[in-house]
């Protein structure tokens, strides 16, 4: 999309876009970004008790089937690896939050952290391969259970670490 396009859009001039964002990589990037944080991160920080389970999923999988085409661009385009980075900035730390409310102790030093990351990695992975290589249109549904069968076996497996089932009982 041609920036005079997104200038026109918008209602500003092209000078104006250029001025503020440097060029259309950037502009894009943080309209990706901010639809992130308004739609994914925000609710997620309001409400953190929502960060697993399946509507957690389906919230998460109909957000991305619905900017498809956006996400399929940004995710093939030079600035993929920006978004990736920024995103997992912003959701791995809920993430680890959310299993150290679960797990409390139990996790020894940074594995919250280490897991977090790992599991925000692999989630992004998953959507990255549903929104750009997925059948059309994307079914949300079936990747929400995708995403809670998945989630569901990392918990299980978590809950088989040493002390986990003494902490579940405390609570």
């Amino acid at each position: 999309m041609p920036v005079s396009d997104i200038a026109d859009a918008a209602g500003v001039s092209r000078q104006l876009v250029y001025l503020h964002y440097g060029d259309r990589d950037r502009l894009l990037l943080e309209a990706a970004l901010d639809l992130v944080r308004r739609e994914l991160f925000e609710p997620w920080r309001a409400a953190p008790e929502t960060a697993v389970g399946r509507a957690r999923s389906l919230a998460l999988a109909r957000h991305f089937a619905a900017h498809r085409g956006f996400y399929r661009a940004m995710f093939n385009s030079a600035s993929a690896f920006a978004l990736n980075r920024e995103v997992s900035g912003l959701l791995s730390p809920l993430r680890s939050e959310s299993m150290r409310a679960r797990f409390g102790d139990v996790l020894p030093g940074r594995l919250d952290h280490d897991l977090a990351a790992f599991i925000t990695g692999g989630f992004g992975a998953m959507v990255y391969l549903w929104v750009t290589e997925g059948e059309d249109p994307l079914d949300p549904e079936s990747m929400a259970d995708r995403i809670t069968a998945v989630g569901g076996l990392l918990g299980a497996a978590l809950e088989h670490l040493p002390g986990a089932a003494a902490q579940a009982a405390a609570e």
